[in-house]
């Protein structure tokens, strides 16, 4: 029996204690999801809603407690786990809102009868969580998939362990029936053992290089549909804007929110050559020097807190000196925080014109420059990823925009507003190695149930008439 342990970040703190599930573990889990899927698919829809209510209420009564077991496993302010926890509230009634439009039933009258549109739901559904909205990202497939029909099979990530839990014991106390949810906890082994059984959907949020090796391993088994919702290497361009001071408060909250730790925060910033540029850059290195990155409960309220691990610290620091060690020119250098844990690290600032740099996310508060002598070259410097989740550009000439917007590839895409800023009531998701054309947020009803188109008459009627070329 190995047991694992979810850390504190932000004080080393031990908070949760469990143990990896065992692979016989595993195998009972998917095979509980399958024998209640009939059940579970057959009950009337109004059962199914009644449940994620039930579900939704129990976390309105859990939130402060759910939302301090985020900030603690996570290390993010309590501000941000708080509206988490709300986030996860609001999917249930927008998941209702998304059956209803973008799948449930519909029927149209013909002359022999009808044709109906049913939706079916895929079967056992595993669902792999995130670290950075360990509530939250899961909570987006799970809500979703329940209500089309399908069972779940869940495993958070190994550095959120706790907040999975909680999440399990909402859905207990709102009386699902058994076996529907099953929470497995454990590590990437874990993971991969799930994967291995016979399961019918893979709905996951976490890192491109994750999600290009399940791509590969479902290859060629075409009954598992894969949900893929991956990082970014995201552009923020600046164009005309006048207020160097305004446009550093849209560069920070795309680039330094949850100190970096969202797949939609902006990565590279974009900027014109000379002194409109470099006004913009100095902006925001003056705004992130008032930002305060310190423990969840502290006071003063942070703005932020650590990275996950202080692994995730040095690797991310590893990365940022390699694309110094390739020419970068450092505008803010990064480094450990005074008096703090070593999970937490100072925002960086880079410039990489002219430099090739990796084209992968520094999954940080890490920000590189590009500048760029036209607006055409911009947009070219914008799209040069294999990436394309977010974007935005920052302007006062709506003009940009309306070219921006035919230009950009990325799948969100915001005009004078934060690249971290996304509509639970919209689709989210992007192209290339962001995802794989199935965006979760309003358009999950798309992947977790698949159409049935019918032709259907109410009686056995001779269709002779309907036949061509017969002899009589």
């Amino acid at each position: 029996m190995t047991k694992f342990q979810s850390i504190d970040p932000a004080t080393g703190e031990t908070v949760w204690e469990g143990r990896n599930a065992e692979i016989a573990e595993v195998q009972v889990a998917v095979v509980r999801a399958r024998y209640a899927l009939n059940d579970w698919a057959d009950r009337p829809r109004q059962d199914r809603i009644d449940a994620m209510k039930r579900y939704q209420a129990v976390l309105k009564d859990r939130a402060p407690q759910i939302a301090e077991a985020i900030s603690r496993e996570t290390g993010k302010a309590l501000w941000e786990t708080t509206t988490e926890v709300q986030a996860m509230q609001g999917k249930v009634d927008i998941s209702m809102r998304a059956y209803d439009e973008r799948t449930g039933e519909r029927e149209t009258p013909t002359g022999f009868g009808r044709a109906v549109l049913r939706h079916r739901p895929h079967g056992v559904a595993a669902v792999l969580g995130p670290f950075n909205f360990p509530g939250h990202l899961p909570n987006g497939h799970i809500v979703p998939a329940l209500l089309a029909g399908d069972t779940v099979v869940f495993k958070p990530s190994e550095e959120t362990p706790w907040t999975g839990q909680l999440m399990a014991e909402c859905l207990e106390a709102a009386d699902l029936p058994e076996h529907v949810f099953n929470l497995v906890q454990g590590g990437r082994d874990v993971g991969a053992k799930l994967l291995d059984q016979p399961i019918d959907a893979l709905m996951f949020t976490g890192s491109g290089m994750a999600g290009a090796h399940f791509r590969k391993l479902f290859a060629d088994n075409p009954r598992v549909i894969l949900a893929l919702e991956l990082g970014g290497n995201n552009p923020l361009v600046v164009w005309d804007a006048a207020d160097a001071e305004a446009v550093a408060g849209i560069v920070v909250q795309s680039a330094f929110v949850t100190t970096g730790q969202r797949c939609s925060c902006a990565r590279r910033l974009i900027v014109p050559e000379g002194p409109q540029g470099d006004a913009i850059i100095d902006a925001v290195v003056a705004m992130i020097d008032r930002l305060i990155f310190a423990p969840w409960n502290s006071t003063p309220e942070p703005y932020a807190g650590p990275l996950i691990s202080e692994g995730a610290a040095q690797a991310a620091l590893k990365a940022l000196q390699d694309r110094i060690d390739m020419g970068a020119r450092v505008i803010r250098a990064s480094g450990t925080v005074a008096d703090r844990s070593a999970a937490f690290v100072q925002p960086a600032i880079i410039d990489v014109t002219g430099i090739k740099v990796p084209d992968e996310e520094m999954f940080a508060p890490f920000l590189s420059v590009t500048r760029v002598a036209t607006f055409e070259a911009a947009i070219a410097a914008a799209n040069a990823t294999r990436y394309g989740l977010s974007a935005g550009l920052v302007s006062d000439d709506p003009a940009n925009w309306d070219h921006f917007i035919r230009r950009i590839h990325a799948g969100v895409v915001n005009f004078n507003r934060p690249t971290t800023g996304a509509a639970g009531d919209m689709p989210f998701g992007g192209l290339g190695k962001s995802g794989n054309h199935r965006p979760s947020a309003y358009y999950a009803a798309d992947y977790c149930a698949y159409p049935v188109a019918s032709f259907e008459a109410d009686a056995v009627k001779n269709i002779e008439g309907e036949i061509r070329g017969l002899r009589g």
